[in-house]
């Protein structure tokens, strides 16, 4: 059973008092979600580094909070004329346990998100990946805005969805005494040769690369905050070797894992079954 103490997580110290000590009777449906950690090798001693973000304070969910780039599936993210490279949409439905549209979606929505609160981009050719992602600015923001979906600017722009880039991870699910949930599917991906990561977005008021371990040990501190899967993830991230070593992670049916908020005085627990 893990553990983990308030200000390390996104339940503020400000709502213990009222949050309910049992799940509401009718707990809110969680939104469909796609997170993805962005990976690269250390330059010493081995190791990984990810890219985080840490959100603006005044979002409504995870506000404040450091994070791995995602959000919530779109609509359009299950358009089924997305040119596609790599594992299919059965074989994401498999490792996800959802259905085969659903699957589709969380893939499409993992590219999208991690473009535009990025800018790397998991596309290219069925051969090759995009190396300059600079020509695509007006794009980013199209598709930030909604103005653009996915399947739309990949079409206009001659470029394939490369599902090969990204490895199943982890499913967590937002406690039910939350009012905003959601039902995220995490992803890994290496950071494509010849692309960089940035902090272009309204979402986040600073990011940048870092070692699990010290993103670890900055939310210890009280430097930064931490929600459970984010913490949980950095931990497991830790002890990959390389990038490679990442990657190479057996790919099977990921296990969905929804904690459970217990208030323990002027303190909020949160407890996850092993």
């Amino acid at each position: 059973m893990l553990r983990y103490v308030p200000q390390n997580f996104h339940v503020p110290l400000t709502s213990v008092l009222s949050m309910p000590a049992d799940p509401p009777e009718r707990p809110a449906a969680p939104k469909d979600a796609a997170t993805v950690m962005l990976l690269r090798d250390a330059e010493d001693a081995g190791g990984v580094e990810v890219f985080l973000q840490r959100r603006v304070a005044g979002m409504a969910f995870a506000g404040g909070m450091t994070v791995f780039p995602g959000g919530g599936v779109d609509k359009r993210d299950a358009d089924t004329s997305v040119r596609w490279a790599g594992p299919p949409p059965a074989a994401w439905a498999e490792w996800f346990s959802c259905p085969e549209s659903l699957a589709r979606a969380l893939v499409c929505a993992a590219v999208r998100e991690t473009f535009e609160e990025s800018g790397v981009l998991l596309a290219g050719t069925d051969s090759a990946v995009v190396t300059d992602t600079a020509r695509y600015a007006a794009e980013r923001a199209a598709l930030e805005s909604r103005e653009l979906s996915l399947a739309g600017f990949l079409a206009a722009a001659g470029l394939t969805l490369r599902a090969d880039l990204l490895r199943p991870w982890a499913n967590w699910v937002t406690p039910e005494q939350e009012p905003r949930r959601y039902d995220a599917r995490f992803f890994v991906a290496a950071l494509p040769a010849g692309q960089r990561a940035d902090g272009d977005t309204s979402e986040a008021e600073s990011s940048g690369w870092r070692r699990p371990a010290e993103a670890i040990a900055d939310a210890e501190a009280g430097h930064s905050m931490l929600m459970p899967p984010t913490w949980s993830i950095l931990a497991e991230l830790d002890r990959c070797a390389s990038v490679a070593d990442a990657l190479a992670r057996e790919r099977q049916p990921i296990r969905k894992v929804t904690p459970r908020l217990v208030r323990d005085g002027d303190q909020v627990r949160v407890e996850v079954e092993s």
